[in-house]
């Protein structure tokens, strides 16, 4: 099997304006590279706008005070303007999206997790993470040969075999690529790309497929004008934090390859 040589860009400081929030000897994911910076910029706002008091000391360690928490919150309900879903709105999203608001749909998948660690080199990781999915998309066959070679979970003993899963059972960020998918991409099979989780990269295949039940969309018209909400809440922050790196000059991380930098 072949595995990535390359190396992983060297550790460069975190910088929004003034406020350095980790310098070259800090290890960050990307994840909390965004995540740091995106909280500064909505900080440095919120003193800005006088809803917080210049003199706020700076994050230590990604952590702000309760004050600057709170003025925060204030600046994003004064500045997201989020509107209200109508019904017409939620009828045409429930049936262009009857999966995601299916009830009792259950997955049979097997994984080989490739565990994001302290210390581990992320690009490496990703190299022989992507090449094993090159490997089992070829031949489904040797999937249960590479998760006991590969995969850093206990499963790797039965080959990757994670039974039947509920989306209750999984942890979100993996459930959304498995559950609630439409009728285009839900996959029988090796998934087409890395799915990634707080626990680091897996390369998924999905045995089998239970649709479970649709519910009419009275019985869920509540849970699809929320998740309109949610789409329109993501949309509107996108647009505060390019608005915001636009203001305060952002070093170290790239915001915009994150939908949402703050639901990491």
């Amino acid at each position: 099997m072949m595995t990535s040589t390359c190396s992983s860009p060297a550790p460069s400081t975190l910088r929004v304006g003034d406020v350095v929030l980790a310098d070259v000897t800090t290890e960050l994911t990307e994840a909390e590279r965004r995540q740091r910076a995106s909280v500064e910029l909505l900080r440095q706002a919120a003193i800005e706008a006088g809803l917080l008091a210049v003199d706020d000391p700076a994050p230590q360690d990604g952590v702000i005070t309760e004050a600057a928490a709170e003025a925060i919150d204030v600046w994003l309900a004064q500045n997201l303007r989020v509107p209200e879903p109508d019904e017409a709105s939620c009828r045409r999203h429930h049936a262009a999206h009857l999966a995601q608001y299916a009830v009792g749909e259950r997955v049979q998948a097997r994984h080989i997790l490739f565990a994001v660690t302290p210390g581990v080199d992320v690009t490496l990781l990703r190299g022989r993470a992507e090449q094993v999915l090159l490997d089992v998309r070829a031949d489904p066959r040797r999937f249960a040969e590479a998760a006991k070679t590969n995969s850093n979970c206990p499963s790797s003993e039965q080959g990757g075999d994670l039974g039947w899963l509920t989306a209750s059972d999984c942890a979100p960020e993996f459930a959304r690529e498995l559950f609630g998918q439409d009728e285009g991409t839900a996959n029988v099979g090796v998934l087409p790309r890395l799915v990634h989780s707080r626990f680091g990269l897996h390369v998924v295949e999905v045995l089998a497929r239970d649709p479970g039940q649709q519910p009419a969309f009275e019985e869920v018209q509540q849970a699809v004008a929320q998740s309109l909400r949610q789409q329109a809440w993501v949309t509107a922050l996108r647009q505060a934090m390019q608005m915001l790196a636009a203001r305060w000059e952002v070093e170290g991380v790239d915001l915009d390859t994150a939908d949402s930098p703050l639901l990491q």
